[in-house]
């Protein structure tokens, strides 16, 4: 007789499947959970800085360090190389305008010098010649012209006396026609003469032009080469300070080799250095202040550079006032440099939540202060103490500033 086998519910193919669809459902379930922000974390109240967003007045400004400086640096370059024969001076002498510093040889520049003398001699003296040569030709020219008008003179009398005659056949034609050819002949002399007396001027007043020139030319020459001479004392171009001076006695300096600088210490500038980031808001014109001592110093931009080194460019400020006695050379200054007027705004107090969100969002607690969300914003403006809100957070928002560095990727905050 046959046995009935009872069949087994659970076979492994049947457990697996469930287990599958169980997995799958958690799966989705935690994938809604944690999109609806249900990733929680306990933190310690006491562990984080809660501040609350105000309206207020945002003041743009950023803080930079400068470096008190001279108001202008004049560097002293070698024109004419030669060797250092003398030194009047030394590093860190007041200097007048004009007083030497030191002094150069340069045997080649002398005797160019000297040729150039000999030049301009020579051609002073070729005009001299040429002038002298030009005038007696005008004076033989001249003592021609006075002959051929004596002589004309005196032909035109014969020829009107024989003319005459003639006309009262008291001459005969051969005798009358060899006078009138005479006259002729003078008359057309008198004109070659005239013509040659006028062409000699011309030529003698175009000569005076181009022998001028010549001696002009030689004399801006040898001037051009006396100043050469002259450079080789090297002077202070301006009233100052000498310093960095590099020349010592017997040293040979090429030309274009820097020997030191002139500081004008008259006044002084600040150089500032400025994070790239704000190259595109400062100009010229701005203002700033610092402080030293009991003294606000009120500084303005009057320079900025567009080079960027080391992810900073430099800007050159000046006092508005003449630099205070408590300011000198190679002072350190902090300076808070204005770049707008100040505008109401939204204010958010500056804190570590930047780093870890880039401004893009901030924990914002809940009414109750137990909870906090993640939630959207907008910065614009920020200067050391505070940021300002373009949108996401209203003026009574309670958020979390302190850093975000141990929230991990939670979306809610439980504040015990």
């Amino acid at each position: 007789m046959d046995r009935v086998i009872e069949q087994k519910k659970w076979n492994r193919k049947r457990i697996l499947t469930i287990v599958g669809i169980v997995a799958l459902v958690a799966l989705i379930g935690a994938s809604f959970y944690y999109a609806r922000g249900g990733s929680k974390l306990n933190v310690d109240k006491e562990r984080i800085t809660i501040s609350e967003v105000t309206k207020g007045q945002f003041k743009n400004y950023i803080p930079v360090n400068g470096v008190v400086m001279p108001i202008s640096t004049i560097y002293l370059d070698v024109t004419e190389g030669g060797r250092v024969e003398e030194r009047y001076v030394e590093d860190g002498a007041m200097m007048k305008k004009g007083q030497p510093i030191l002094r150069l040889s340069n045997t080649d520049l002398m005797m160019s010098l000297v040729e150039q003398q000999n030049s301009v001699y020579n051609t002073l003296m070729q005009e001299q010649i040429a002038q002298n040569s030009a005038r007696q030709t005008s004076v033989s020219n001249m003592n021609q012209m006075a002959d051929v008008e004596q002589q004309l003179q005196e032909a035109k009398r014969l020829y009107d006396l024989n003319k005459k005659l003639y006309e009262q056949k008291a001459l005969d034609y051969q005798t009358y026609q060899q006078s009138k050819i005479s006259y002729d002949y003078l008359v057309k002399k008198k004109e070659l003469q005239e013509n040659l007396l006028s062409q000699d001027s011309v030529n003698k007043a175009q000569q005076l032009v181009q022998q001028n020139k010549l001696y002009a030319g030689a004399n801006d020459a040898l001037s051009l080469m006396q100043k050469k001479v002259g450079d080789l004392i090297v002077r202070a171009p301006v009233d100052g300070q000498l310093t960095s001076l590099d020349a010592e006695v017997g040293q040979n300096k090429p030309a274009g080799t820097r020997l030191g600088q002139i500081d004008v210490i008259s006044d002084y500038k600040v150089q500032v250095d400025v994070d790239e980031h704000y190259i595109n808001n400062v100009f010229p014109g701005l203002t700033g202040n610092a402080v030293v001592g009991n003294d606000t110093l009120n500084l303005i931009v009057k320079k900025v550079y567009p080079s960027v080194a080391d992810g900073k460019f430099k800007v050159d400020m000046a006092f508005k006032n003449k630099a205070p006695n408590v300011i000198h050379r190679g002072q350190s200054l902090q300076i808070l440099l204005t770049l707008s007027d100040d505008r109401p705004a939204l204010l958010l107090p500056r804190g570590g939540f930047y780093q870890q969100t880039g401004g893009n969002w901030i924990f914002k607690l809940s009414k109750d202060g137990t909870t906090a969300y993640k939630a959207e914003i907008q910065l614009g403006g920020q200067n050391p103490d505070y940021y300002e809100v373009v949108k996401g957070l209203e003026p009574g928002d309670q958020v979390i500033t302190s850093s975000y560095e141990n929230f991990g990727d939670n979306q809610e905050l439980i504040i015990k």
